[in-house]
């Protein structure tokens, strides 16, 4: 209730909506803290919203997936509106003034709007809720891709609008055929009662499709560079770190929990074929990319294939539970460095005008901390240590490793050598030197700093992973030790 709160507010004191926006970013993510805080202290439980639980009532479910979603919201959340209240501010310079302008209106309630259908969607214990939080996040994340005003705007946001509606109809359809099938929607109660019959297999077909669809999933990813690349910087990094998240989470919970006795070995080799594929197709695609943001959402392609890989290497108690926590640490970790990558390069068109990696010699000069910022990112996102892209890939190769199932070890092998070409490549940019000193516009240091502090957190999140690891524990629906010896 607390972003739809500041979303009422910003609505109604436009002029004052920056601040409003700011501290309700404070005050979401000191409840998120909380929420996490009471998961790793109780344990996994749900409510029933007004005293009325399935199946006429709303459940939500508090367990560990839903606590690590809702905190890394938390995390990124604050630090993109940190850096929004300048790159949308009256003087920060750099932008387009009419997107500056539309942005101080407009930004903060749609953004508070995505973060409150983010926070419902991870929280949702039934299927329909999953749809009506699923259709909050699209028609926010539309209209906030829309907001540059630009031509190229405008015609990414209207592909993403086609795409999203695609998707919702595939998703609405499925869940329109399981109620048909079970009369009810209620994910605990339809683990206790899914069987295999054609009007489930269709239903999990067409909710699958239409899931893949809204996340940008290979080959399904035709949106994504457009929308990513067009959009405002803040919208950028929300969309890459979060929004594209959401639906994964949604298909975890429908093949590893409600419908766990139908994924079969065949269906988790496709998915885990589909995201091998986008682990080589999006690296050579950014690997060709002339503009920095371009790259960086070609980046999101080929990152959001490790997701994938949890479908073959979380099914069998052997691994499961280090393929699920490497999956699910990967989120966190893709999600910091990703939402930098874009903050950073926010930073350089601001500075410079443009994003084309060819003009971009000396920027290590101008912009010291953007670029320092784009190099921890590369780090995580490259997998080298300490970075929590190095401890994802470690937990993910090793429960590949352990099932001698090597060619998941190859997809990944091939990924990461894509991933270290073309970071190589703008950090070569970054560093070249330039014939000309190049010039640049100043710009605000709390951008700077938002950036760097997500950098720096992607690159050191491997220090601190014992403690996520306990809370992935809680109510999670694989079994299984984990890489370093715990108990199942």
């Amino acid at each position: 209730m607390t972003p739809l709160a500041g979303v009422m507010l910003s609505f109604l004191l436009p002029r004052r909506a920056a601040g409003i926006g700011l501290a309700t970013s404070a005050a979401v993510a000191g409840a998120s803290g909380l929420f996490v805080a009471h998961v790793a202290r109780h344990g996994a439980t749900r409510y029933a919203i007004g005293g009325w639980g399935a199946p006429l009532g709303i459940e939500f479910v508090a367990d560990g997936l839903s606590a690590w979603l809702v905190g890394l919201g938390a995390v990124v959340g604050l630090a993109v509106s940190a850096y929004a209240l300048s790159y949308f501010g009256p003087h920060a310079g750099g932008h387009d003034d009419d997107e500056g302008a539309r942005g101080r209106h407009d930004f903060w309630p749609l953004w508070l709007f995505l973060w409150a259908g983010l926070n419902a969607l991870f929280v949702s214990g039934d299927i329909f809720n999953l749809y009506v939080t699923l259709e909050l996040l699209g028609f926010s994340a539309v209209a906030l891709v829309a907001l540059a005003g630009t031509r190229d705007a405008i015609t990414a946001a209207m592909r993403y609008m086609l795409a999203s509606l695609l998707g919702s109809l595939s998703f609405l359809l499925g869940v329109a055929l399981i109620y048909g099938a079970y009369a009810t929607l209620d994910l605990a109660r339809l683990a206790e009662a899914s069987r295999s019959d054609p009007a489930t297999l269709v239903a999990l077909t067409l909710m699958t499709t239409g899931l893949m669809i809204k996340g940008a999933a290979f080959p399904l990813h035709f949106w994504l560079p457009p929308a990513h690349s067009s959009a405002p910087a803040p919208v950028s990094a929300l969309l890459s770190a979060l929004v594209v998240k959401a639906p994964f989470a949604i298909l975890a919970r429908l093949w590893f929990d409600s419908f766990a006795s139908l994924n079969t070995a065949a269906l988790a080799a496709w998915l885990g074929a589909l995201g091998a594929a986008a682990l080589v197709w999006g690296g050579i695609l950014a690997l060709r990319q002339a503009r920095l943001k371009l790259l960086v959402a070609y980046s999101t392609v080929a990152q959001l294939g490790y997701l994938f890989l949890v479908f073959p290497l979380a099914r069998e108690a052997d691994t499961g539970f280090t393929a699920w926590s490497g999956v699910m640490f990967f989120v966190a970790a893709h999600a910091a460095a990703k939402a930098a990558m874009f903050l950073a390069a926010g930073n350089v068109m601001h500075a410079l005008g443009h994003d084309e990696l060819d003009r971009m010699a000396g920027l290590t000069r101008v912009l010291p901390r953007s670029a320092f910022a784009l190099v921890l990112a590369g780090v995580s996102l490259m997998g080298l240590p300490p970075s929590g892209g190095f401890l994802a890939k470690w937990l993910l190769l090793h429960a590949a490793i352990t099932r001698g199932e090597w060619w998941w070890v190859a997809g990944m092998l091939a990924g990461t050598a894509l991933a270290i070409a073309y970071i190589m490549r703008v950090v070569a940019r970054m560093f070249a030197e330039p014939s000309t000193p190049p010039k640049a516009a100043a710009v605000p240091a709390s951008m700077e700093w938002a950036a760097l502090s997500l950098a720096t957190l992607a690159a050191l999140m491997a220090l601190a992973a014992v403690l996520p690891f306990d809370l992935l524990r809680i109510g999670a629906p694989v079994a299984g030790p984990l890489l370093f010896g715990g108990a199942p």
